[in-house]
Formats: structure tokens, C-alpha cells, sequence
């Protein structure tokens, strides 16, 4: 037979640009020229899954299902009129990509666009992440421990939670300015003002993804995701810290204070 599994990613590209074609009706060759050419990032998402995948229980590999895609201020501006339909057809391509290897995501393909500011024309960056829909777990890559402890669970049944054995001892949570109570779960929280946020504040200073939390039953890591005002812990701004109970997080104007009990 001709047709061999080495072929089987270049027929995902080859479907990808003929949809493409058809998305910008025959305007193809003059809305990409010049700039980012999709099949790249495509290219960059199928070696994002490949570079982080995680070996599961049963033997299964689990891969990211949310790329998030930084292009430059100009490639953005050029190609914001396609980046919904785009980021669709990117998606659709990429699952065919992990069904074709036998992986295993959780839930369905996500793909963003977004506006990266500090890349140059025709320079992009793919962010991959387990986006599980409540927790984000970050992508594992070399170094990350994708044992049971910091990796949740998963079952093709679809539950999703902290492996047995790893609840969390000690009540842990923010509390804003004016009362509100945010519990903390086991494992990774974003902040946020973005729908993509586990933990959502309507402050606009806050960017849509701005900071992480990831608690491990014994401390909790604050690490800011590269936003735009950055994240304040006491006064002092922080890119990555273990908090303390009592410690006064800043994100925008919102103002959260670490709490722990037991």
C-alpha cells in the first residue's frame, strides 16, 4: 500500500490549506503574503503536543488541548478579520493531528489568537496547556513531574480531579477588599478578567490571563503569566513566589489577601 503512516501529517496540512482557500475565497495568496503563514502555527501546535506529552495510566498520551497563539501587532491587525474562522480551522486541524496519533486530549481543541506585543513581524509564539474547563494544568515539558502528585488525575470516563490520597490538608483561600471569599483548590487556578480564567475579576487593569496559582496540598506558588501591569505581593512585584498567609496580592486595581486555616 502507498499510502503509509509517514504520510498521514502532511495530509492534515494539505486539508488545512485547502479550508483555508476556501475561508478567504481565493484571496489566499494576497491576505497571507507578508505575513505569518498559518501553516506554520500549525506546524508549531503539532510539535507543542509532541513536546509535551504525558504518559497516562493505561498507557494512554495525553497532549494539550489549548493553544494559545501570540502574533505580531502587524500579522494580528492583518489577519483579525479571519482569526475567529482561522482559529476554528487551526483547531479542526489539530485534533485530526492528535486522533491521527492515538492521543489523548481532555475535552475539545482550543485555539486562541491574541496579540503579542513584543513580536516582531512574522514571529509568533504558541503557548500549549491541559485545559481542562475548572483547572489549568500547565503543559508538561522537561523537568516537570508528571507524576500522580502534580498531575491530575484522568479517566476516559471524563472525571477529572486530584489523584486519591491528595486532598488538601489546610483550608486555603483569597479574600478580596470588600468580603468576597475565593477558595483554593488542589492543583492550578488562573486569574483573570478572560473567559479562559478560572478565577474571573471584572477589573480592567487585570489581564485576561494574569497570574496562576498552583497549590500542592502543602504551599501555594503565585506566578504572574507575563501580563501587562503585572503582580504586586506586598508592594513588591513578583514573577514567581511562594506565598505566606497574610501576604496582600495586587492584580489591576484588585486588591486579594491569602488566607490558610488548619
Amino acid at each position: 500500500m502507498s499510502s503509509g503512516p509517514e504520510e498521514e501529517p502532511v495530509s492534515v496540512l494539505q486539508r488545512f490549506e485547502k479550508r483555508l482557500e476556501g475561508l478567504v475565497e481565493g484571496a489566499f495568496a494576497k491576505v497571507f503574503k507578508g505575513v505569518v503563514h498559518p501553516v506554520e502555527i500549525l506546524n508549531a501546535m503539532q510539535r507543542e503536543a509532541e513536546a509535551h506529552k504525558a504518559i497516562l495510566a493505561g498507557g494512554r498520551t495525553l497532549v494539550p488541548n489549548r493553544y494559545v497563539i501570540d502574533l505580531s501587532p502587524y500579522d494580528h491587525s492583518r489577519l483579525a478579520p479571519y482569526a475567529a474562522a482561522l482559529a476554528q480551522e487551526l483547531a479542526q486541524s489539530q485534533a485530526e493531528f492528535i486522533g491521527e496519533q492515538a492521543w489523548t486530549v481532555y475535552g475539545d481543541v482550543i485555539v486562541e489568537i491574541e496579540r503579542g506585543d513584543g513580536l516582531d513581524t512574522g514571529m509568533f509564539r504558541v503557548t500549549a496547556e491541559v485545559y481542562t474547563g475548572g483547572d489549568v494544568a500547565p503543559a508538561p515539558g522537561p523537568g516537570y513531574d508528571a507524576g500522580p502528585p502534580a498531575y491530575p488525575a484522568y479517566d476516559q470516563g471524563g472525571g477529572y480531579g486530584p489523584p486519591p490520597g491528595h486532598g488538601g490538608g489546610r483550608n486555603v483561600r483569597l479574600v478580596s477588599g470588600d468580603g468576597r471569599t475565593y477558595p483554593l483548590q488542589m492543583g492550578s487556578t488562573v486569574i483573570g478578567r478572560g473567559d479562559q480564567a478560572n478565577l474571573r475579576l471584572p477589573d480592567v487593569g487585570i489581564s485576561r490571563r494574569h497570574a496562576r496559582l498552583d497549590f500542592d496540598g502543602g504551599q501555594v506558588v503565585l506566578t504572574d503569566l507575563g501580563s501587562t501591569n503585572g503582580t504586586m505581593v506586598n508592594g513588591q512585584r513578583v514573577s514567581a513566589v511562594a506565598l505566606n498567609p497574610g501576604d496582600m496580592i495586587q492584580l489591576g486595581t484588585t486588591t486579594l489577601t491569602f488566607r490558610v486555616d488548619g
